[in-house]
């Protein structure tokens, strides 16, 4: 704000700067708003998720409690292929999960419990859960990050840009209504001198 040209190029450059502001404003309000929108929405699927998840937990820890026997799961159950694809949301692209496949790895039925079968189904679930969680929190971080710099142009544009360039466009405005006063009057004391003289 400090080497400001007092002219009418300087006053129409700056009117043109607020209207772009005042343009672009509402448009990232609306997107800071799409995003925390969605953040709410993935906090809540998160919370949903450790749910399933603490759930999926007690069932296999149940069985092994009451059966007492040491099963390694990490042998029995591996993932084979994460699937996941790119989404959009207000123009942040993010991981969006689409499945997952296990390998179907062979163990020996009389050396195992009976109830591996079902822990293996319900391991595969939560590995799946964990999978699902870690996307969601990539998609957070992204859209965590794209939120903190939307928020930081909507107060720079509503905070500092607009204001300060009304504040520019009045002050000039006054110097250039001032000019033509002057010019007015010394007009005026001209066109009395002349008067004077003939």
């Amino acid at each position: 704000m400090a080497n400001i040209k007092l002219t009418k190029n300087e006053q129409k450059k700056q009117k043109d700067a607020l209207k772009r502001f005042t343009r672009y404003l509402p448009t990232l309000m609306l997107k800071k708003q799409q995003l925390q929108l969605v953040i709410r929405g993935l906090e809540a699927d998160v919370k949903a998720k450790q749910e399933e998840r603490k759930v999926l937990e007690g069932e296999i820890q149940s069985w092994v409690d009451v059966f007492g026997e040491e099963v390694e799961f990490d042998k029995l159950v591996r993932i084979k292929y994460l699937e996941t694809e790119e989404g959009n949301i207000a123009g942040v692209d993010i991981p969006v999960f689409k499945g997952i496949e296990f390998e179907q790895i062979e163990y020996d039925l009389f050396r195992q419990p009976l109830w591996v079968d079902a822990a293996v189904e319900k391991v595969s679930k939560l590995l799946a859960c964990d999978e699902e969680l870690k996307i969601i929190a990539k998609q957070l971080e992204l859209l965590d990050a794209e939120l903190r710099v939307t928020s930081q142009r909507v107060n720079l544009f509503e905070k500092v840009k607009i204001p300060e360039t009304k504040t520019i466009i009045k002050k000039i405005g006054v110097y250039l209504g001032d000019q033509q006063t002057a010019a007015v009057v010394r007009g005026k004391i001209s066109k009395k001198k002349l008067v004077r003289e003939a």
